[in-house]
């Protein structure tokens, strides 16, 4: 009898998990195989449970994920490195498979490639069932860049690299050189956390945050923060004048207002980066003219590119024991108290909730 995997499986919102036994499934050409180790919830784990955005069903939600390779197609697979992968690798992966030779992906943009595959928001099909974390096991398919995860990383620290840490990454591409520059990082949830450790180590000269809770604010400064503001308030544009204006804002919160407050912050040539811009919303109040005479830039990030995750990933094993990231994962349950630890992630009292098989 072939061996089955264990999934909690996503019905409808605000309905209990459905506990399902599910087939290990023949692998075809360049998958793999994972026995998962561990996944924490993201938020927009939570916002499809609970109603707040639309994901497909049923289907295995949870994308930030690591794990143990158990089974490799017979043709070998490579990690992004060129190196052959082999069984009981532990690894990470893109949070989408694509095709690098679709017309998307050659323009350089793989994460909104022709026939994207997202794990843990797609719908479970005959063939790819196991697609989500909050599983025993996870199926990869061709097209997921894979890396191998330094031994020095813990589990809690590890399992967001995938989602918060390569999307940051990818924030600061867009953001170009910070090399003595003045950052601003809007919104201090787990993605300003990251946002306020990585501008910090790629050279800024001063990193600010500002939130709604000034609490969280101050927490950033174990995160590389050097001041922290409370959202609205004249104090931080009267500092900005007096230390230098702001060359570049993350943006992690996608409200609208906090958006427009930002871009009458930045000082000539300024850029902001948006990545918490992922829901339905107004449009933007923005006057073109503002834009045009003090030549500012506005990015948006939506996903990533493999090269963000790999810097992630590198960031992260180099200043770990800088940054208490490991203390971000503030509890976690057992894949059979699923429905718990989502109760506990919606509270807001902790920055990731753990899941470990």
């Amino acid at each position: 009898m072939k061996q089955e995997a264990v999934a909690k499986v996503f019905i409808k919102a605000e309905t209990p998990f459905t506990k399902s036994s599910i087939a290990l499934p023949d692998l075809g050409e360049e998958e793999i195989l994972v026995k998962t180790s561990y996944a924490t919830i993201c938020a927009s784990d939570l916002h499809t449970f609970y109603g707040r955005r639309h994901s497909c069903s049923h289907s295995i939600l949870g994308h930030e994920i690591i794990g143990i390779i158990e089974e490799i197609s017979e043709e070998g697979v490579l990690d992004y490195y060129g190196t052959p992968l082999k069984a009981g690798d532990k690894i990470t992966w893109s949070v989408y498979a694509h095709d690098p030779n679709s017309t998307t992906s050659k323009k350089g943009y793989p994460q909104k490639s022709e026939g994207l595959y997202k794990y843990g928001h797609e719908q479970i099909s005959e063939k790819y069932q196991l697609n989500g974390g909050f599983s025993s096991h996870c199926h990869l398919r061709k097209g997921t860049t894979i890396f191998k995860l330094p031994a020095a990383l813990t589990d809690t620290e590890a399992a967001p690299i995938n989602c918060t840490h390569a999307t940051i990454a990818g924030a600061m591409r867009l953001a170009g050189n910070l090399t003595g520059k003045n950052v601003l990082i809007n919104g201090v949830g787990m993605l300003g956390l990251s946002a306020s450790a990585m501008a910090k180590e790629l050279g800024a000269s001063n990193v600010w945050v500002q939130d709604i809770n000034i609490e969280k604010a101050n927490h950033a400064k174990s995160f590389g923060a050097d001041e922290a503001f409370s959202f609205g308030e004249e104090e931080l544009k009267d500092f900005a004048k007096e230390h230098g204006n702001i060359d570049v804002v993350i943006e992690t919160s996608g409200v609208p207002e906090a958006i427009e407050n930002c871009i009458q912050l930045l000082g000539i040539g300024g850029t902001i980066v948006l990545v918490g811009s992922v829901y339905s919303q107004r449009d933007l109040a923005i006057n073109a003219e503002y834009l045009v005479r003090n030549l500012l830039t506005i990015r948006g990030l939506h996903n990533y590119i493999p090269e963000d995750l790999a810097n992630a990933i590198s960031f992260l094993e180099k200043s770990h024991k800088k940054y208490p990231f490991k203390e971000l994962v503030g509890i976690e349950y057992p894949l059979d108290e699923l429905e718990e630890a989502f109760e506990t992630g919606n509270k807001g009292s902790y920055y990731r909730v753990g899941i470990k098989p």
